[in-house]
């Protein structure tokens, strides 16, 4: 399986804070970015398996949407374990967006993986969500993956933020009543872009929402039966929910693609009351708070890039 490595480009968390508060101003009327030592994620509302998101950052992109669509490939499973030791980092902490391991479930889903990785001294920690479009009333099921089943796939496709999962100074973000029109992560993203332009920028780690709500799908339990050539075929084909706060989001974004067919930004959550899946923008702009922790990642590694590729599906 094809994995190429390439550098990112990484400022200082101090310049950072600087270009992502002077974005987020332009969205949002209350903004406070800084420096900060990385909260304990193993605590709630987090309950990560790791402490924090620190240590030989890199993004880690695993197929893609042309793996899903316009049909499956059901050739395309993936073992974290095996990733975290083909990019240099056995033991790392995994974090991100991807499709379920239907190979395990035996059924397609929205996953959350948060995967401490087997390393020399660690065992590892399965601590993943994935959501399901409940068969029983069309709501959303969401479910902690080790408690019914063994193993660390997934499937398809992946964005993942990986680290040693260490503590260590992170770049905290707070934001308020949105005013603009673009999502949280786009907007982020799109700041980095202006400043550093055909420099790549990559960040990953978590965010709260700790009030108001969000527009989210759900992939379909079944993969397509017939080819789907376009976003309105996508957007029939997902289920489409509101979703209340708190969230516990997992988001990877990448400021410019440098050549790696790469998907620029991609989110999902889990909560602690039965609600997840593949984040949108919120719905409530007056009311909505974030609360967030960032790293730049130092390297990108693109694995089993897909040699024929599309633009759609990708929102």
């Amino acid at each position: 399986m094809a994995c190429v490595e390439s550098p990112f480009h990484v400022p200082s968390l101090a310049e950072l804070a600087e270009v992502l508060q002077k974005g987020l101003n332009d969205n949002f009327a209350d903004v406070q970015v800084s420096v900060v030592d990385c909260p304990d994620l193993t605590k709630e509302p987090f309950t990560f398996p790791a402490k924090g998101i620190c240590g030989k950052t890199r993004i880690t992109e695993i197929g893609g949407v042309p793996y899903l669509l316009p049909l499956v490939n059901k050739e395309k499973v993936y073992d974290l374990n095996k990733i975290a030791k083909d990019i240099r980092l056995p033991g790392a902490f995994i974090l991100g967006a991807g499709a379920g391991p239907f190979q395990t479930l035996g059924f397609n889903s929205e996953f959350m993986p948060l995967i401490q990785t087997e390393g020399e001294h660690k065992s590892p920690v399965n601590g993943s969500y994935f959501a399901r479009i409940n068969p029983a009333d069309g709501g959303c099921l969401l479910e902690k993956y080790r408690e019914k089943y063994d193993g660390f796939g997934c499937a398809i496709l992946a964005n993942l933020f990986v680290s040693e999962g260490q503590p260590g100074k992170v770049i905290e973000v707070k934001a308020k009543r949105r005013t603009g029109t673009l999502n949280f992560v786009t907007c982020m993203r799109q700041a980095l872009e202006k400043r550093y332009g055909d420099k790549p920028v990559g960040m990953g780690g978590t965010f709260l929402i700790e009030k108001g709500k969000v527009k989210a799908h759900i992939m379909p339990s079944e993969f397509p039966s017939c080819p789907l050539n376009s976003d309105d075929d996508v957007n029939e084909w997902l289920h489409f929910y509101e979703m209340e706060a708190p969230l516990v989001c997992l988001p990877v974004f990448v400021s410019r693609d440098p050549g790696f067919d790469l998907r620029l930004e991609h989110t999902h959550f889990f909560s602690h009351h039965g609600q997840g899946g593949h984040y949108h923008y919120d719905t409530t702009p007056d009311t909505v708070e974030y609360l967030g922790y960032f790293l730049p990642a130092e390297f990108l590694f693109r694995i089993d890039q897909p040699k024929e590729t599309h633009s759609f599906g990708r929102d």
